[in-house]
């Protein structure tokens, strides 16, 4: 046994089940995978920049880009065999039915976070380092441009600092039933508070990039965590951007913030993610659920749906390897 069902974009726009790789390592049966909805749809569209194709590579990826390409980076399984056989475990992974990798590249879940929304630990572990990379302390007012589930999510451990003021900002007023849940406020582009000490813009939008600039009060930081893709984007810097000295921050995954490299790992981060997420709050960023079998026919309109956040695959049983 070689090959599993996996999820491939074939084509602008379209998905097809087709044989998987297994790899190498220990066999995990998939229990849940999680649409990052931003980044897939890049992918499906075919609109990963050429620069980029290198980075975007995800661990298990096959193909190339644009096509075809097997890609995913949320998976939930549980361990088929080995010291580990029967725990639950998290790998950066495709959509895929059964796959194998070394027992160092699998996070063992905490015993109190369901399979279920461990879905969420690759945009958690994101959201933890954006809020590193903004330098938000406690007491300060903070506002977070786009209420996606990483904007859910940094909007959640930003309102965690003691004292801090978070208002969650959508122009979608359905996202207001978030803010409760997650501990902060909501409020409309229109409203958002000024004099912010950090705002976090995750709307990949260039209106929500004039609204986080905007917000932001003198020496302010605005920690740019959007990915537009092949995308170009206007930046509003004229008026009073210069006077009020702001300072506009990359922020990506990939690499440890410097501040933390001395000490932190992707391992650790990655188990302080899933740590992060046994609140049982969190499961409000869980908006649909698709079995396995259907997602080719769904995967499109899942992505393309504004209302999405964390869209979960279910695997319903292993299923035969090809």
């Amino acid at each position: 046994m070689t090959h599993a069902p996996a999820l491939w974009c074939v084509g602008p726009g379209r998905a097809e089940l087709r044989p998987g790789a297994l790899g190498e390592g220990v066999t995990v049966d998939m229990l849940y995978t999680g649409i990052s909805r931003g980044t897939e749809r890049l992918v499906f569209e075919g609109r990963v920049p050429d620069s980029e194709t290198d980075r975007m590579r995800g661990p298990a990826m096959e193909g190339d880009f644009p096509f075809p390409v097997k890609y995913g980076y949320c998976a939930v399984g549980r361990v088929a065999e080995g010291a580990l056989a029967g725990r639950a475990v998290f790998a950066l992974h495709p959509h895929q039915a059964r796959f194998r990798l070394p027992q160092s590249a699998l996070t063992l879940l905490p015993e109190d976070l369901p399979p279920g929304r461990a879905v969420l630990a690759a945009n958690m572990e994101t959201a933890l380092t954006l809020l590193w990379d903004s330098g938000a302390g406690a007491g300060d007012r903070i506002a977070v441009i786009g209420a996606g589930v990483l904007g859910a999510l940094t909007a959640y451990l930003a309102a965690r600092l003691p004292g801090a003021e978070v208002t969650l900002v959508d122009t979608n007023h359905d996202r207001a039933a978030l803010a409760a849940p997650l501990g902060c406020g909501f409020a409309a582009p229109d409203t958002v508070p000024g004099d912010c000490d950090v705002v976090f813009h995750l709307s990949a939008s260039a209106a929500g990039l004039a609204t986080a600039i905007a917000s932001a009060g003198p020496e302010a930081v605005v920690l740019e965590g959007s990915w537009y893709g092949a995308g170009t984007t206007q930046v509003p810097l004229g008026g009073a951007f210069h006077s009020r000295r702001l300072r506009i921050v990359g922020s990506q995954v990939g690499q440890i913030p410097p501040a933390r490299a001395p000490r932190w790992t992707h391992a650790r981060r990655l188990a302080k993610a899933l740590e992060l997420l046994t609140d049982p709050a969190l499961d409000v960023l869980i908006s649909g659920e698709t079995a396995f079998a259907d997602l080719p026919a769904r995967y499109g309109a899942i992505l393309s749906d504004p209302a999405t956040l964390c869209h979960r695959i279910r695997y319903d049983a292993p299923q035969d390897a090809l």
